[in-house]
């Protein structure tokens, strides 16, 4: 089994990730909501999507960014996904040979327009205070690392999922030859693992947010000896946690073990991922029971 879906691995990317996304929300608490950011034609940006719509400031700002990012090979990476992966510019860069790790269908699951979407509608309007400061640039610059740690995460789906159909494989194989959605769902979840990392970021966000005194001491509202002053609530950084990155993650390791049984687009099977698929498909019987899973398509091809 390669290095990168080791558990320790995983466990030691997914934690540090954990880190980056409360840092990047606490850069952004500090300015306002300042919603004509979102809103397409409240500011006359040069660009465009195909439909001819003019995009917001931060879909603009988004998608130059990646222009930049996409042409020194952010995105050639299994564990970067572009939002407007039709628009990725030519490299700069000789590209760069990845260890196939996980299998092609990989390539296929983007949900970055969903997180796009559940980003501004749902976690903005608890992280930011209401209102406009009118520090337009300054927010979309803001927003943009949020994203880019929000799809990393969340992508980050793909290599559990890989490592859990290793460990499981027979299981695995038995309820993706059935379509089984909901049957896959409910192995992967671990519920105490997921309680002990959201109860992981409440403390991480309660303690990167706070404002040190000059004496060491934490800041606290007010003249009294109250609550400390914190940048970023941890009751959000936990509920987003709890209702969006995981949920969405394992939205990810779903429609990955959906397809993770059919023909791999780069040819023979190499490897301890497809000698494990090989064994599980020797053992298991073509004539499972089907049912029709519960679970969304997949999104465009991201590359």
């Amino acid at each position: 089994m390669s290095s990168a879906l080791s558990l320790a691995n995983i466990r030691s990317s997914l934690i540090r990730q954990e880190d980056t996304i409360i840092f990047s929300f606490i850069e952004r608490a500090q300015f306002c909501r300042n919603l004509p950011v979102y809103t397409p034609d409240a500011i006359p940006v040069p660009g465009f999507d195909r439909c001819g719509r003019r995009y917001s400031l931060l879909e603009y700002v988004l998608r130059e960014t990646e222009q930049l990012h996409g042409s020194v090979r952010r995105y050639t990476s299994p564990d970067e996904h572009a939002f407007f992966p039709d628009d990725l510019p030519p490299l700069v860069l000789p590209p760069i040979t990845y260890p196939s790790v996980l299998h092609s269908c990989a390539e296929a699951i983007n949900i970055n327009d969903k997180i796009l979407h559940v980003y501004m509608d749902d976690i903005l309007p608890g992280l930011t205070a209401p209102g406009d400061d009118f520090n337009y640039g300054s927010t979309a610059t803001l927003d943009v690392p949020c994203l880019q740690a929000l799809s990393k995460r969340i992508h980050y789906g793909k290599f559990v999922a890989e490592a859990k159909f290793l460990a499981k494989p027979e299981e695995y194989s038995a309820l993706i030859r059935a379509e089984d959605a909901d049957g896959i769902m409910e192995l992967l979840t671990d519920r105490e693992v997921e309680r002990r990392v959201v109860e992981r970021v409440r403390r991480k966000a309660a303690t990167f947010g706070q404002d040190i005194t000059e004496n060491g001491a934490p800041a606290h509202n007010g003249s009294g000896e109250g609550a400390p002053r914190l940048k970023v609530s941890p009751d959000l950084a936990a509920r987003v946690y709890e209702e969006i990155v995981m949920p969405l993650t394992k939205e990810v390791e779903v429609l990955y073990l959906l397809r993770r049984l059919d023909a791999d687009a780069r040819g023979p099977a190499s490897g301890a991922a497809s000698n494990a698929s090989a064994s599980a498909s020797a053992s298991e019987s073509s004539t499972a029971p089907r049912r029709s899973p519960s679970q969304p398509a997949a999104a465009a091809p991201a590359r």
